[in-house]
């Protein structure tokens, strides 16, 4: 299989910074860097801090992230987002309720940013995806409790192509399920499943 090629990628980005389909939504559009793997991450959307610093988990969640691949796989913060490409499920911030914490991205919002998704998958033809949190999750498996798909491995389909799912809890410092049971054990057997999957192996073997 020919992998796609970091010029290809690129490209793509450079459309992606240009998107302006969602009014509502805070410019700039965060995106990763340009990496050509065949594993994808699949974040919500950017907080208030990301579109400042330029990067998808640019702050508290994103501190807690790279702990967990650092404890699963040994890999630093710049190796995780030199291996794994960074996507989400809206690439700019939604902004603020008026009652505190950030806005839910909207069904229409959500739709117009599912489009950059579809060719990512088509471009990067992933083995394995990870969505982190529920609304991640969401764009991949049928509603579930997150015990039901924590720690699991799905085969799912996108843009005509198929991969393995890992889902994991978002790390949120606002969220306390993955710092207590039963998601404790659960995001364990979720990083062991990820750990032992190909797609990382064969990074881990260079």
């Amino acid at each position: 299989m020919v992998s796609p090629s970091v010029a290809a990628v690129t490209e793509h980005l450079a459309a992606l910074r240009a998107c302006d389909r969602c009014p509502r939504m805070h410019k700039p559009v965060v995106v990763g860097r340009a990496v050509a793997s065949r594993i994808l991450l699949v974040g919500q959307a950017p907080g208030d801090k990301e579109p400042k610093l330029g990067r998808p988990f640019a702050w508290t969640a994103g501190k807690t992230l790279f702990k967990w691949f650092h404890g699963a796989l040994g890999w630093s913060e710049d190796e995780v987002r030199d291996r794994i490409y960074f996507a989400a499920v809206c690439r700019c911030f939604p902004g603020k309720n008026p009652t505190g914490g950030d806005r839910v991205p909207a069904p229409d919002e959500i739709a117009n940013c599912s489009n950059w998704l579809d060719r990512e998958f088509a471009l990067l033809r992933p083995t394995l995806v990870l969505p982190v949190g529920k609304l991640a999750i969401a764009q991949f498996l049928p509603p579930a409790p997150l015990v039901d798909t924590i720690g699991k491995n799905f085969p799912v389909t996108r843009a005509g192509h198929t991969a393995d799912c890992i889902p994991l809890p978002h790390p949120s410092g606002a969220s306390p399920w993955h710092r207590m049971e039963p998601g404790k054990t659960l995001l364990t057997r979720a990083l062991k499943l990820m750990a032992m999957h190909p797609s990382i192996a064969d990074h881990r073997a260079d």
